[in-house]
């Protein structure tokens, strides 16, 4: 009798939204982000709030947005983030860009 081996390959997707606080608005942060995730494979945005803050929406493979959570909690050389709010979102599960708003 033959034996029929079948292999998945699950990707398993997770969505997160970054507060970022601190001074993050004028300092190219938002390219920054964009940068660091089409590098991961990530979509989402990233925009600046009205109070001074820059949003970001992040999804994708759980480590790649890991290892962009880490980017962004250092950003650019002339930003001082302040603050991360972090929170789990439910993927949309669609492949699309990272669009800066």
């Amino acid at each position: 009798m033959k034996t029929l081996t079948t292999r998945y390959n699950l990707t398993v997707l997770i969505a997160r939204r970054f507060v970022i606080s601190g001074r993050v608005q004028g300092v190219g942060f938002r390219y920054f982000a964009r940068e660091f995730a089409l590098v991961e494979g990530l979509s989402g945005s990233a925009a600046n709030l009205p109070d001074g803050r820059v949003e970001i929406r992040a999804e994708g493979e759980q480590q790649s947005v890991d290892r962009f959570e880490r980017k962004i909690r250092r950003g650019p050389p002339p930003a001082r983030v302040e603050h991360v709010d972090v929170f789990e979102e439910v993927p949309s599960a669609r492949a699309g860009t990272f669009d800066v708003r």
